[in-house]
């Protein structure tokens, strides 16, 4: 069953929810009573809102995902709706993001970029065994449209393993961006983590861009849905690091190299792209690349960082192109690692920005 669908059969798990009783689901109804739409629908498509209150084992979950794309969903699946036989699959997603680092904290901006329009839905989680953070999730990645439907309450509850980016109560943040390589599968003997999980493994446990890489390189990773991504993490003093997979060694070797943004082209290979064109394995997007350092290199003297960002968001954003699954920008942000806040804009709509805090807050 594709990810899309989630939404049609998770009703059913209202039948086995009064069947397991309030052991198993009654934190579950309260996070899906917490679930709040925020901004009006722009059309059908809305912002919303939920605080996960229901315990979840990660380790768990990346224990039964065993490094395939049903297995992994499916083990999603099991830990958010116990009990209910209802499968999905990973989203398939493009973006921009960038570390900007001034007297006033460190900023994490971020494009999501992905041709068809999505709800989206901030998710607040205070897991007790890690950090509390906030997250963004495409809802159509859940079959979901209308966060407020009983259905479609059900299917948030995969919301927190389907955020994209996100900022923890330590001021990492944290985004996911696709690439144009060969799906990553590396099988050394560690665990095996897939993409989905991987940005709730730094939400949950990183309290520093080193600790956010040694916790993604102690595992073997499982690009999801066959596509290829790398991991864009910036910390409170600024140490922005893309983790990446070459798609020049026949082992998909790990290489971390420091840098201030990322777009859907690798890093390590950046000599290798050019603009405006597909460039093989090695990716896109380097014109959006150039643009946003140009931004933040020429910004003048004093200039407030969140002006700076947001230009710097507004230039690397683009319009719906139905051939390019990496255009249409959805949602704009700028997560505060100091402050630990995000602002968000949907859809270039830059006059209407709505403001989050690290619990769950927002207007």
């Amino acid at each position: 069953m594709k990810l899309g669908n989630i939404a049609k059969v998770a009703v059913a798990a209202a039948g086995v929810a009064a069947g397991v009783g309030a052991a198993v689901y009654g934190s579950r109804a309260a996070t899906m009573a917490s679930i709040r739409q925020i901004a009006p629908a722009d059309g059908p498509y809305g912002l919303y809102a939920m605080d996960v209150s229901y315990r979840y084992d990660l380790d768990r979950i990346i224990e039964r995902g065993l490094g395939a794309d049903q297995g992994n969903m499916d083990a999603i699946l099991a830990e958010a709706l116990p009990l209910v036989p209802v499968h999905m699959q990973a989203p398939q997603f493009g973006c921009s993001a960038f570390t900007l680092a001034s007297g006033e904290g460190v900023l994490m901006g971020r494009n999501y970029d992905f041709r068809f329009d999505t709800s989206a839905m901030l998710v607040h989680s205070a897991p007790a065994d890690g950090y509390e953070s906030i997250g963004f999730c495409a809802l159509d990645n859940l079959g979901v449209v209308d966060a407020l439907q009983t259905k479609s309450r059900f299917a948030c509850l995969a919301a927190p393993f389907a955020c994209l980016d996100g900022v923890n109560e330590k001021g990492v943040s944290c985004a996911v961006l696709t690439l144009d390589s060969k799906p990553t599968f590396r099988i050394t003997g560690k665990p095996i983590i897939s993409t989905p999980m991987a940005i709730r493994l730094v939400l949950d446990r990183a309290a520093t861009t080193q600790q956010a890489v040694d916790l993604l390189l102690s595992y073997d990773m499982f690009a999801t849905s066959g596509r290829d991504y790398h991991f864009y993490i910036t910390d409170a003093q600024g140490d922005g690091r893309v983790v990446e997979f070459d798609c020049d060694s026949p082992e998909r070797l790990p290489v971390v190299t420091p840098t201030r943004q990322v777009t859907n082209f690798f890093v390590m290979h950046q000599d290798k792209v050019a603009p405006f064109q597909r460039n093989g394995a090695y990716g896109h997007g380097r014109e959006r690349y150039d643009a946003i350092s140009a931004v933040l290199d020429g910004a003048p003297m004093g200039q407030d960082a969140q002006v700076t960002a947001w230009k710097a968001l507004r230039t690397a954003s683009q319009e719906p192109n139905p051939e390019d699954v990496t255009s249409n920008t959805q949602w704009s942000i700028v997560f505060d690692n100091a402050n630990l806040t995000a602002d968000v804009a949907l859809r270039r709509r830059w006059a209407d920005v709505h403001h989050a805090d690290i619990h769950g807050n927002m207007v």
